[in-house]
């Protein structure tokens, strides 16, 4: 297929037929030349308004215009035009891995960054088609599995809702727990499973359970892309739970992008829960919806037969003939 414009055609050769339409525009370009060229040599000029009083003028070439567009619409119409477009998968699962460890509760994201976890999780709900599988990881010190893919929507929001903190970090247990999740999903009549990936959000970086280049490599063999999302900022502080002193916990988006690169997945950084969503929405888009050909010669068909109409009404008005 060759690109033209923002089109692309099923049988580009055929827009060689628009050469014709070019011809056709020269020949009639090269026949008003001689006639204006002809009229010039008729010296008489009284004589010639007398004899022809009331010439066509512009009128004319408005109509031979829309004639040459008919039929360089029903040519483009004929290569079968087609644009790329965007449509729902029909299949495929995600898991949402969510840090609950203890530094989600700093409060440099209003309300705090868990609260704001939450609330943009749900908003990615609502993003995606109903027809994907979400499930759904919880990590501190250990991975816990919440959902099994499913899409229960509601069954997902009310885990989410109730999702409590603790402490540790074990992201490299959180990307383990979700590739056993993604085997959990349904498959199709055929038995193959649906194309997965994992969106991973923390704040932080390990400090139990798993490497996370270990696991960033079970996950990369398994085909599975991790996005992940650094959420926080550099100045997240929280409480100590053995005094009142306070902690600083900025965030590691370092350890995070790593992981995103050996999987194949995106990297992303937020600092405010608006700027989560926009993220969630970015990530739902991509993981929810595939980009397809999809052919649109029906409108180069319309647009010629209005064009056609509008030729044959417009010569009958003004010339009392068909062109």
């Amino acid at each position: 297929m060759t690109p033209v414009l923002a089109l692309d055609f099923i049988s580009p050769t055929r827009l060689w037929l628009l050469l014709i339409v070019g011809a056709l525009a020269g020949a009639y370009v090269a026949l008003q030349w001689r006639r204006r060229h002809y009229a010039v040599r008729f010296t008489n000029v009284a004589l010639l308004d007398k004899v022809a009083p009331k010439r066509p003028g512009w009128r004319r070439h408005l109509v031979a215009s829309l004639f040459l567009l008919t039929g360089a619409l029903q040519v483009v119409a004929f290569a079968g035009p087609q644009k790329e477009s965007r449509i729902p998968r029909e299949r495929a699962t995600v898991i949402l891995a969510i840090d609950v460890s203890l530094s989600m509760d700093a409060t440099d994201v209003a309300p705090s960054r868990i609260e704001g976890a939450k609330e943009a999780a749900l908003s990615f709900l609502d993003k995606i088609p109903p027809k994907i599988n979400v499930g759904l990881v919880s990590f501190n010190a250990r991975a816990i599995i919440r959902v099994a893919p499913t899409t229960d929507r509601d069954l997902i929001r009310n885990s989410i809702s109730t999702l409590s903190l603790g402490n540790g970090t074990a992201i490299g247990d959180a990307i383990l727990s979700s590739l056993e999740a993604l085997k959990a999903a349904p498959p199709d009549e055929q038995g193959t499973q649906a194309p997965g990936a994992i969106v991973l959000l923390s704040d932080g970086k390990t400090t139990a359970g798993t490497p996370d280049s270990e696991a960033a490599r079970i996950a990369s063999e398994a085909g599975v892309p991790v996005s992940t999302i650094a959420f926080g900022t550099p100045d997240g502080r929280v409480k100590s739970p053995e005094s009142n002193a306070y902690i600083q916990v900025p965030v590691d988006e370092a350890a995070l992008k790593a992981i995103a690169d050996a999987t194949g997945g995106s990297s992303f950084g937020a600092q405010s829960t608006d700027e989560l969503k926009s993220i969630y929405a970015d990530i739902g888009s991509a993981v929810g919806y595939e980009k397809a050909p999809r052919e649109v010669t029906r409108y180069f068909v319309g647009l010629a037969m209005l064009a056609g109409l509008m030729t044959a009404a417009l010569s009958l008005a003004w010339f009392q003939r068909l062109p």
